[in-house]
């Protein structure tokens, strides 16, 4: 076995070798045992101590299910980005589920519960959490009162949720070791492109790697140990509804309503209020209690896109509201000098309205000189600053403290030589004997 080779593979998959393992074996198309390949690890240096194991509990067919959330820093299409990692699991049959959003509330809790348990078919009458506030309304462990909106959600499906006590996450043990086994095994050595990319690499991990693939000593195989859990589990009814939230929208002149920053074409004449049913994956539009649109959500930070319904031609119109592309604006800017551009690629990333903010301080540039904008922009850099009204104010000081003279206007003289020029030069000049009358009126009215 190339040294080099385990070295690189081990660096890469963050020191875990059940995952240094599966590299091997797929990728590199080389056959080898867990238990030698632990061994030349540990000859070369590598493998890690083991840690002390936890108190085993015993489990019963379909007695609960645990489920709770963690964060993750994972890198998606080359930007770091902060996700929250949901995860249902199965305390027999070891069995998960896993899904990972940008932001994680109520609404989605019950959306990732909704697709786990209809995927599998099937529920534990208990749902082990923490003394999380998205299900719990108020005390702790044995003493905690649920969110009677949560509890209405549980009894759909034929569960309870059920906290764990204070300072005792042991209780849902089979979760956090799930968790451990996302840290170690599914995302050492994978890439992903987005957002779409990472969940959908996730489902095929955790339903279908894992679910075939032996846990532990005790080499059970989820798959086969959920054949024998199912009858001690609730089977679900085939259509339960998905959970949606709803939101008012008006329509512009157009006929678009906006919704998370994009903008969905409403057929028909009438322009009154509509509702907006969100559900985990798509959208319906009611009007007058009559669906008249639904729309599949777009990708992930899919913004000011505009939308037809599928099947129908795109709209010759715009949303009156939709914010217009700063692309010109700022390749002006960037054309500037290297200090705007630096600048930018500084602001930019510092929180800002992109549209709003390209345009304003373009706008500022045209208010100034070169030289004063670029002195503006080169403090602004300094002090981190990407407020408009403050860099308004830096260029007035900059003005205060220099003397800027502004540009002369150059006049061509032989404009007095053109024709329209010529003929107003020729004009008879205007009668001002009216006002003239006027005047002496009034005086000899006041005499």
């Amino acid at each position: 076995m190339d040294p080099d080779l385990l070295q690189r593979l081990y660096q890469e998959c963050d020191g875990y070798a059940q995952r240094v393992h599966e590299k091997l074996v797929e990728d590199e198309r080389i056959q080898i045992q867990y238990s030698t390949l632990t061994r030349l690890l540990r000859e070369l240096g590598l493998r890690r101590s083991r840690e002390p194991r936890c108190e085993r509990v015993p489990d019963e067919p379909g007695a609960e299910m645990q489920h709770d959330t963690t964060r993750y820093w994972i890198l998606l299409g080359g930007v770091r980005s902060m996700l929250v990692a949901s995860l249902l699991y199965l305390r027999y049959s070891k069995r998960r589920y896993l899904r990972f959003y940008r932001m994680f509330n109520r609404f989605r809790m019950k959306c990732f519960l909704h697709e786990a348990l209809m995927f599998w078919q099937h529920a534990a009458p208990v749902c082990i959490i923490d003394n999380t506030n998205l299900a719990r309304l108020r005390g702790t462990g044995r003493d905690a009162v649920m969110v009677p909106e949560m509890e209405a959600f549980a009894k759909q499906y034929g569960f309870r949720f059920v906290c764990h006590e204070k300072n005792h996450p042991n209780r849902k043990a089979g979760e956090e070791r799930s968790f451990w086994t996302v840290e170690t095994n599914f995302l050492p050595g994978r890439h992903f492109q987005s957002l779409q990319d990472l969940n959908q690499q996730a489902f095929q991990w955790a339903t279908v790697r894992m679910e075939h693939r032996p846990v532990a000593k005790s080499r059970l195989i989820p798959a086969q140990a959920f054949d024998h859990e199912r009858y001690y589990l609730v089977k679900l009814p085939a259509h339960l509804p998905a959970p949606y939230l709803v939101h008012a929208r008006d329509t512009d002149q157009y006929g678009y309503a906006a919704f998370d920053g994009n903008y969905y074409w409403v057929p028909g004449t009438s322009r009154q209020e509509v509702n907006v049913f969100e559900y985990a994956d798509r959208l319906k539009i009611y009007q007058r209690g009559q669906s008249v649109a639904e729309y599949a959500l777009p990708a992930d930070a899919v913004r000011n896109q505009v939308f037809s319904p599928e099947g129908m031609p795109q709209s010759a119109r715009q949303p009156k509201n939709r914010k217009q592309p700063a692309q010109e604006e700022e390749k002006r800017l960037r054309a500037m000098s290297a200090t705007v551009d630096g600048y930018l690629h500084f602001a930019l990333h510092a929180g800002v309205q992109p549209q709003r903010f390209l345009r304003e301080l373009f706008a500022l540039s045209c208010r100034v000189t070169a030289a004063v904008f670029i002195q503006t922009i080169e403090r602004a850099l300094r002090y981190r600053i990407t407020d408009i009204e403050t860099l308004r104010r830096i260029a007035r000081l900059s003005i205060s403290q220099q003397e800027f003279q502004l540009s002369g206007v150059e006049v061509d003289e032989s404009f007095r030589q053109r024709e329209a020029y010529q003929q107003g030069h020729l004009t008879d000049a205007p009668d001002f004997c009216l006002y003239d009358q006027m005047l002496d009126d009034q005086e000899g009215s006041d005499g």
